[in-house]
């Protein structure tokens, strides 16, 4: 007499199907979550406009891959340049553990750009 091994019934399937998907599932929202969690990188800079003559100090979010002087220049150029602001020079970059300190001196420029 041979023992034939049935397929599991429906309710067993389901069983089995959320005991190996929950886990799948948790791991894949924690994965998107991560992606945010990457630390922001900011830059300081200071811009001019002419006619008359304006200056500012501001501080603005710069994508991860501008992370760096001479790459944050570029971009701060261009946002500042489609409101009418010529960018003089970009001061640093640095995390958000450095946003605090350069709130009250950026003042309206603080992630305004």
């Amino acid at each position: 007499m041979s023992l034939v091994k049935l397929p599991p019934s429906g309710n067993e399937t389901s069983k089995l199907m959320k005991r190996f998907l929950k886990p799948l599932l948790v791991a894949l929202a924690l994965s998107v979550l991560a992606g945010p969690l990457h630390a922001a990188c900011y830059a300081e800079y200071r811009a001019r406009m002419d006619n008359p003559l304006r200056l500012h100090y501001g501080v603005i979010e710069v994508p991860q891959n501008a992370c760096s002087v001479g790459a944050a220049s570029s971009f701060v150029a261009g946002r500042l340049a489609a409101q009418g602001w010529t960018l003089v020079q970009v001061s640093s970059v640095f995390d958000e553990s450095g946003l605090a300190s350069r709130r009250a001196d950026a003042g309206q420029y603080f992630l305004r750009f």
